[in-house]
C-alpha cells in the first residue's frame, strides 16, 4: 500500500489540466536547452514522469518539450540520470506519431538500450522492432564476450526476440547461444575487484579478491551461479546472472533444432542416462552445435541451482532469492526434457529427491507448482505417477497459505494451464474445489475472472449440488478463514485485516464445540458429498458482516453463479435440474446476510429458476408441494421479491396440462388459492413497518398468473373478475397512492383492466394465456411458404386487383 505522502502526489498529478501542462512543458524545454543542465532539470523532469504515468490516458506534450527530450536523451555528453529519465518520460507517453529518435549510429550501449526501449514501446508500425534488433546485435557482435557494457543490451535482445522471434537470423542466434553458454559455465569464480580510493598505500597494499562463496558461507568449489555471494562482482558475473534471467524465454523461443540436426539417439552414449553433468566430458559438449550445446549448460546451472538451494543461507534475501530461483531451475529443467527427451532420466531422481524435500519444507511451497506441472509433463513418458504431488498440492498449499496472494495467483493459474495434461488426476482437482473456493473467497477481487475460467471445469454431476451451497456460503468462509487466521498462532505472513472489527464473540464461537462440526463442514478440505444447514453459523457470525473482505467477496458470487449455471446447463439431467430447483427455492431465503448481498444474489436465482423451468417445464407440476410452501410463506418478499415474482410467473406459464399431462385442476386450484391470498395479504393487508414494500411487478405477476389459472379452470373466472375489480377500484385509491408512486399505480391498474377485458370472452383467453406450442412458436416471419403469409399476399393482391378495375 502506498503511504499518504504518495497517494497525495499522485492525486496531484492526476488533477494537473491540460493548461497547466503545457505551462509545465515550455519550463522543462527551458531547462534541458541549457548547456550545463543541473539537479532543477532532473527534479523538473521527475515530476513530468509523474504526470505522464499517473494516469491511465495519454497525456498530450508540447511538441518542442518532445523533441528536446529527443536530443537530451542522443546527447552523448548529457548525465546518464537525465538520459534515463527522458527515456522513461517517452515510453510512458508512446506511442508518438512523429519521432525523430534512430538507433543506427550509436556505439555507447547503455544510451543505445535506453534508445531502444523507446522505440520499442512504439510497437512496430515503422518495423522498429526488426531494425532496434539487428542494431543491438551488430553492436554485440562487435563486443568481446568479456568486454564491459554488454550487460544493457541483453534485456533489449530479450525483448526483441519476445515481440518478433523472426527477428534474428541463424548465424546470430548461434552467437548469442555461443555467448550464452560462457556467460552461464565459464564466470569468474573470484570476486571483483574493490573500487581504490587513492592515496599511498591503495596501489601496492591493494586487498586481493578472495573467491565468492555459498550462500551458507562456505567457499564454492563449482563454478559461479547467481547463487553465489560475495562482496563485489565482475562484469561476466553480473553476465552470469542475466544470462540467467533471459535462458528459459530464449529456449522457448529457439525450440529443438531444425530437422538436420543430429538425433538424439546417436549422441545418448555421450550424455548417458545418470545424473553426472557434461563437465567430465568437455571436448565431447564442444562438438555439439551450439543451441544443443546451451543446453547441455543450462542442464548444469540448473542441477547446481537445485543443490545450492539445499544450503541454509544466512541472509532473509538469500533465502528468498534460492526459492527464485529453484522455482526457475525446474521451469528450465521442465523446457529442457520437452525439447531434448534424453534430460529426462537425468532428471527424475534429482527431481523426486526434490519434491520429497519441499513436501516437509513449508517455506518452499510454490516450487512444488513447478515441480507438480514437470510431473505432469512429462510423467507418461517416465512412466512417474504425478498423483502423490498434485494431491499435495491441492490439499495442503490452499488450506495453509490461502493468505498469500501471490501463491494463490499462481495456483489458480497451474490449475487453469494444466487442465489438458491432468487425465485421470483431474478427479483429484473436481474434488478439492473447497479448498480451491478459499483462495478465491480470500482474494476474490483478483481472482474472480481466474475462477471464471476455472469454474466449468470443476463442476460435474457429482459435485454440482455441493458446489452451488459452497458458492451461496462464499462471504461465509471469507469470514470463517477470518476468524482461522485470528486464532492461529503460526502464521509465518500476517496478513492484512481490518485491525478495526473486534470479534471477541465470533473468535469464541470458533473455538466453541457447539459449532465445530459446521465450521469444519465450512472449511473442509474436499468434496464429501453431502450438505449441512449453515444458518446457525450467519448468526454467529453477523458480526463480521461488514468486513471489507466478506464485501468484496459477496460481489463476486453473482458473476461466478452465472458462470456456474452455464456450465451445469451442458450436461444436468432431468433429476439433476430437479436438485438445483429445490435447492434455489430452499436457499433464497437461507443466506449470510451481507449489505447488498441478497438482493443480487436473488435477482441472479430468479433468473437461473426460470431458465430450468424453460428446459423443463414439468418441473414445476414436479415441485408443487415446494412451490405451493415458498408462496404460502411470503419469505420471497425480501430483497425486492424478485425470487417470489419469478416462482409466480413459472405457476402461471407451466401449470397446464399442455406442459404436463400429470397437471389436475384440483392443482390449479390449490396454486390459484396459494396465489390469491398472496396476493390479497400484499394488497389489502396494513402495511407494517417490518416487512418490505411490495413491489409492482409482484403484483402484476400474481393477476396475471391467477387469470392464466382461471382461464384453464373457468369456474374460477367469477372469483379472478371480482378480485381484478377491486384491484382496479384499489389501484385508483389515494390508499394505493401511498404504497407506490402514481407511474406504478397506473400500471397496476391497466394490467387489471386489460385482463378483465381479456376474461369477458373466455375462449379468447384462453388462447392468449395459454396458447398452444404452434401459436407460442410462430416462424411466420422465418417461413415464406407458411399458410398466413401466403393467405395475406394472395388476399392483397386481389384487393389490388380489385381496386384496379374500379373507375378512378
Amino acid at each position: 500500500m502506498l503511504s499518504a505522502g504518495a497517494e497525495r502526489l499522485l492525486h496531484q498529478a492526476r488533477e494537473i489540466q491540460d493548461e497547466e501542462l503545457r505551462k509545465f512543458c515550455s519550463r522543462v524545454s527551458v531547462l534541458l536547452q541549457k548547456e550545463d543542465s543541473g539537479p532543477e532539470a532532473t527534479d523538473a523532469l521527475r515530476r513530468l514522469f509523474l504526470i505522464v504515468s499517473a494516469t491511465k490516458y495519454r497525456r498530450k506534450l508540447e511538441k518542442t518539450c518532445v523533441e528536446l527530450l529527443q536530443t537530451t536523451l542522443c546527447r552523448p555528453s548529457c548525465p546518464e540520470q537525465l538520459q534515463l529519465l527522458c527515456a522513461a518520460v517517452l515510453r510512458e507517453a508512446s506511442p508518438w506519431d512523429s519521432l525523430s529518435l534512430c538507433c543506427d549510429h550509436i556505439q555507447n550501449t547503455r544510451q543505445l538500450s535506453l534508445v531502444a526501449s523507446v522505440l520499442l514501446a512504439q510497437g512496430d508500425r515503422k518495423q522498429e522492432v526488426r531494425s532496434v534488433g539487428q542494431r543491438v546485435f551488430k553492436v554485440l557482435e562487435s563486443r568481446q564476450p568479456e568486454g564491459p557494457g554488454l550487460r544493457p543490451l541483453l534485456p533489449v535482445v530479450s525483448k526483441v526476440a519476445s515481440l518478433a522471434p523472426g527477428t534474428f537470423h541463424e548465424d546470430q542466434t548461434n552467437v548469442l547461444s555461443k555467448r550464452l553458454v560462457d556467460w552461464l559455465r565459464y564466470a569468474s569464480v573470484q570476486q571483483g575487484l574493490a573500487h581504490s580510493s587513492g592515496g599511498f598505500f591503495s596501489a601496492p597494499r591493494a586487498r586481493q579478491p578472495g573467491p565468492v562463496t555459498e550462500v551458507d558461507g562456505a567457499v564454492a568449489t563449482d563454478f559461479f551461479t547467481v547463487l553465489s555471494t560475495g562482496q563485489r562482482f565482475t562484469e561476466d558475473q553480473w553476465l552470469n546472472v542475466q544470462a540467467f534471467s533471459m535462458l528459459r524465454p530464449w529456449l522457448l523461443l529457439r525450440g529443438p533444432e531444425s530437422p538436420g540436426a543430429p538425433d538424439t539417439d546417436d549422441k545418448s552414449e555421450l550424455e548417458g542416462s545418470t545424473l553426472s553433468v557434461l563437465s567430465a566430458a568437455p571436448s565431447a559438449s564442444r562438438l555439439l552445435p551450439p543451441q544443443e550445446r546451451l543446453r547441455e549448460k543450462a542442464f548444469e546451472y540448473c542441477q547446481r541451482l537445485i543443490e545450492q538451494s539445499d544450503r541454509r543461507a544466512l541472509r532473509k534475501g538469500d533465502s528468498d532469492l534460492q526459492k527464485a530461483c529453484l522455482v526457475e531451475a525446474v521451469l528450465v529443467l521442465d523446457v529442457l526434457c520437452g525439447q531434448d527427451p534424453s534430460f529426462l532420466y537425468r532428471t527424475l531422481s534429482c527431481l523426486k529427491a526434490l519434491q520429497v524435500r519441499l513436501f516437509g519444507d513449508p517455506a518452499c511451497v510454490r516450487a512444488l507448482l513447478p515441480v507438480a506441472r514437470f510431473f505432469l509433463n512429462h510423467g507418461e513418458a517416465a512412466a512417474v505417477d504425478s498423483e502423490a504431488v498434485c494431491q499435495h498440492v491441492f490439499t495442503r498449499l490452499p488450506a495453509g497459505h490461502f493468505h498469500s496472494p501471490m501463491l494463490a495467483f499462481e495456483l489458480v493459474q497451474f490449475c487453469r494451464d494444466s487442465l489438458p495434461l491432468f487425465g485421470r488426476n483431474l478427479g483429484i482437482l473436481k474434488r478439492s474445489f473447497p479448498n480451491l473456493f478459499k483462495l478465491l473467497a480470500w482474494n476474490s477481487p483478483p481472482l474472480t475472472s481466474e475462477f471464471v475460467a476455472l469454474l466449468p471445469s470443476l463442476v460435474d454431476a457429482g459435485t454440482a449440488v455441493e458446489m452451488l451451497h459452497a458458492l451461496l456460503d462464499l462471504p461465509c468462509l471469507t469470514a470463517a478463514l477470518d476468524l482461522q487466521l485470528r486464532s492461529s498462532p503460526a502464521v509465518s505472513e500476517r496478513p492484512l485485516w481490518d485491525v478495526s472489527l473486534r470479534t471477541p464473540s465470533c473468535l469464541e464461537a470458533f473455538r466453541d464445540p457447539q459449532f465445530q462440526g459446521l465450521f469444519q463442514h465450512l472449511l473442509r478440505a474436499e468434496a464429501r458429498g453431502t450438505t449441512e444447514r449453515l444458518a446457525p453459523l450467519y448468526q454467529v457470525l453477523q458480526p463480521m458482516a461488514g468486513c471489507a473482505r466478506v464485501l468484496q467477496c459477496a460481489q463476486a458470487v453473482p458473476t461466478l453463479l452465472q458462470v456456474f449455471f452455464s456450465a451445469v446447463t451442458q450436461f444436468a439431467d432431468r433429476a439433476l435440474t430437479v436438485r438445483l430447483a429445490r435447492l434455489l427455492l430452499e436457499r433464497s431465503d437461507s443466506l449470510y446476510r451481507v449489505a447488498g448481498y441478497e438482493a443480487c444474489v436473488h435477482r441472479g436465482l430468479s433468473s437461473q429458476f426460470l431458465a430450468l423451468c424453460e428446459r423443463h417445464p414439468s418441473l414445476v407440476v414436479e415441485l408443487a408441494k415446494e412451490l405451493l410452501e415458498f408462496v404460502g410463506s411470503g419469505s420471497g418478499m425480501h430483497s425486492g421479491g424478485s425470487m417470489l415474482t419469478s416462482v409466480v410467473w413459472a405457476i402461471g406459464e407451466y401449470v397446464s396440462v399442455s406442459w404436463d399431462r400429470r397437471c389436475t385442476v384440483d392443482q390449479i386450484n390449490k396454486f390459484f388459492e396459494a396465489l390469491e391470498a398472496l396476493l390479497f395479504e400484499v394488497t389489502h393487508s396494513r402495511p407494517l413497518a417490518t416487512l418490505p414494500k411490495c413491489p409492482p411487478q409482484l403484483i402484476t405477476a400474481l393477476m396475471t398468473t391467477l387469470t392464466k389459472l382461471a382461464s384453464r379452470s373457468q369456474d374460477l373466472i367469477p372469483r379472478v373478475s371480482l378480485f381484478l375489480s377491486k384491484m382496479r377500484t384499489l389501484a385508483q385509491s389515494p390508499a394505493m397512492g401511498s404504497l407506490h408512486c402514481q407511474e406504478d399505480a397506473g400500471a397496476i391498474d391497466m394490467r387489471a383492466t386489460e385482463l378483465l377485458n381479456l376474461l369477458k370472452m373466455p375462449s379468447v383467453a384462453q388462447f392468449v394465456l395459454t396458447p398452444s406450442v404452434e401459436v407460442s412458436e410462430p416462424r411466420y416471419h422465418r417461413d415464406t411458404i407458411t399458410a398466413l403469409p401466403l393467405a395475406l399476399r394472395t388476399v392483397s393482391q386481389l384487393v389490388e386487383k380489385e381496386a384496379g378495375l374500379l373507375p378512378g
